[in-house]
């Protein structure tokens, strides 16, 4: 399942949207905290890719069903930006610059790839476990999590 969005900022809420619709048929009731925080992350995920990309993207999930069900749900949000993400302090005022810093904090495992002529940046949250305590440490090309830091996808 995919979703192209513009550099627009109203491409957010309409990709919660249509995260949520998919969530019908998947096992997962839209009302469940799994739901909750899917949601959330593609909301932070895709406000980095049109708020600092500046191009189209392309959001992915994966929800598996049936006997793969136990397979953890996996976001991706792939643009055409070679930009990797990068740290980013943001002070007790800023409104912006903690969306990479709330994906470590809230899915199982993030990282981001060079993908063809950009990037893509995941994250997979576990179906049937509780969190464990060291979740949280972003895979992918070498990014380390930083304590009290902020990231941003640019």
């Amino acid at each position: 399942m995919q979703l192209e969005i513009r550099p627009d900022p109203a491409e957010v809420g309409r990709a919660r949207r249509w995260a949520r619709s998919r969530l019908a048929g998947s096992g997962i009731a839209v009302d469940e905290p799994l739901a909750e925080t899917l949601i959330l992350l593609v909301s932070e995920l895709v406000t980095n890719a049109v708020v600092h990309t500046g191009c189209t993207a392309v959001v992915r999930l994966f929800l598996p069903g049936g006997e793969a069900e136990a397979a953890p749900v996996r976001l991706e949000v792939a643009d055409t930006s070679t930009r990797a993400p990068v740290p980013r302090c943001a002070d007790g005022d800023a409104t912006g610059g903690r969306g990479l810093a709330l994906v470590d904090g809230l899915a199982d495992r993030w990282g981001w790839s060079p993908e063809g002529a950009g990037k893509r940046i995941w994250c997979e949250l576990d179906r049937c476990s509780e969190r464990p305590e060291a979740a949280g440490t972003a895979y992918g090309s070498g990014i380390s999590a930083y304590e009290g830091m902020a990231y941003e996808a640019v």
